[in-house]
């Protein structure tokens, strides 16, 4: 039968491990809504090793009670800022050598299980809950990535969608990233 690691064994297993993703991999949430989901993105960027959160448009940002709720602490592990102009900040990106990936369903997305992350510096953009990314960022963004969906909603949320692509990233780094988990 199986034993619960305890928090502590947890914690210094997670401590051990080197992300592959230090100082390289950016998570851009524009125009999200939620506070929640802001908070499980901190969640998940603390989880996955990103290295910084750009917050942009009217994306909540820290404090606030909400978020931390959802973030259980990870708005003060996961460095974050938040640029008011959402142009300048792809172009600066992309000046220091970011491949910027938007997540989203357009007529030239590919799907996530085909989609081959290049090397190099990322960062992962995702749009508003229902909107989906600003079409002004466009222009600036180098692949579109959706993840493939079998029912009748058209979209995840947009937390959820971001583990789902923090994952595959995470997948195409390691190749065996299923080894990461000990038994």
């Amino acid at each position: 039968m199986a034993i619960k690691h305890s928090t502590k064994e947890i914690l210094s297993r997670n401590r051990a491990r080197n992300s592959p993703f230090r100082q390289s991999l950016l998570l851009w949430a524009h125009n999200i809504r939620s506070l929640h989901n802001t908070g499980s993105l901190f969640r998940s960027a603390d989880a996955f090793g990103v290295d910084r959160l750009l917050l942009t448009g009217y994306t909540p940002v820290p404090p606030r009670r909400e978020i931390s709720k959802t973030a259980l602490g990870a708005e003060s592990t996961v460095s974050w800022e938040s640029p008011n102009d959402i142009v300048q900040c792809a172009s600066g990106l992309k000046n220091k050598g970011y491949i910027l990936i938007g997540l989203e369903q357009t007529d030239e997305s590919i799907e996530l299980p085909e989609f081959e992350f290049p090397e190099g510096k990322i960062c992962l953009m995702l749009g508003n809950e229902v909107t989906g990314l600003n079409e002004e960022l466009f222009p600036w963004i180098d692949h579109f990535v959706e993840i493939p969906q079998y029912g009748e909603k058209h979209s995840l949320n947009v937390s959820v969608a971001a583990g789902v692509a923090l994952y595959a990233l995470l997948a195409s780094r390691i190749p065996n990233a299923s080894s990461l988990i000990e038994k």
